[in-house]
């Protein structure tokens, strides 16, 4: 562990918090002079005090170890780069569009890989009015059933939660050049590409 690098970058942080050293020290219980003494390199926390700083600083301990956030490259907008994460636990359902460390309850989450539709999973998509009316023949008990349905184009995400016992129909405003995804509880994620018009 670089001392050096980490005092570097605990002061990056307490200065973005708009925090004083003082006011860090306060709320850590520990001496102004101890954060000082991190902040210059000659020394670094202690590992009782790590957990503690880094909810305070908002950044993972393992980033305070190193000395360095490496941030991802700036994000383009496209939505069509969107991944989507389940947590296996709680059924939260995450969404991001560029590299990112995704965790929920303890664990942390592989984004989802998507598959095309097959004959199991099939996505019927219907216009009606100025909607998509999607249905799927899916069984939908409380062991298996289409967790979620989302439209993606370049500038949006219209995600909706779907539950157990409940029909899998959903309707989305009309926009052209998408891509549909589904998420089944024991099959994963699949994808069925709409038409550009």
């Amino acid at each position: 562990m670089d001392c050096s690098k980490v005092g570097k970058l605990i002061l990056a942080l307490r200065q973005e918090k708009g925090m004083t050293q003082k006011a860090l020290a306060d709320a850590m219980n520990i001496s102004d002079r101890t954060i000082s003494k991190w902040e210059r390199g000659n020394g670094c926390p202690d590992v009782s005090l790590l957990r503690e700083l880094s909810d305070i600083l908002g950044v993972k301990i393992e980033k305070l170890l190193a000395g360095d956030l490496e941030p991802n490259e700036t994000d383009g907008g496209n939505m069509k780069k969107v991944k989507f994460y389940v947590c296996p636990e709680c059924g939260n359902i995450l969404c991001c569009t560029g590299d990112s460390e995704i965790a929920c309850c303890g664990r942390t989450l592989a984004p989802l890989t998507a598959r095309p539709e097959d004959s199991e999973h099939a996505i019927c998509v219907e216009e009606i009015e100025d909607d998509f009316y999607v249905t799927m023949q899916h069984e939908m008990s409380k062991q298996h059933y289409i967790t979620f349905a989302a439209y993606v184009t370049y500038d949006r995400v219209l995600l909706v939660k779907l539950y157990p016992e409940q029909p899998a129909e959903i309707r989305f405003p009309k926009m052209h050049g998408g891509a549909l995804y589904v998420c089944c509880s024991e099959h994963g994620l699949i994808r069925k590409m709409k038409s550009k018009k």
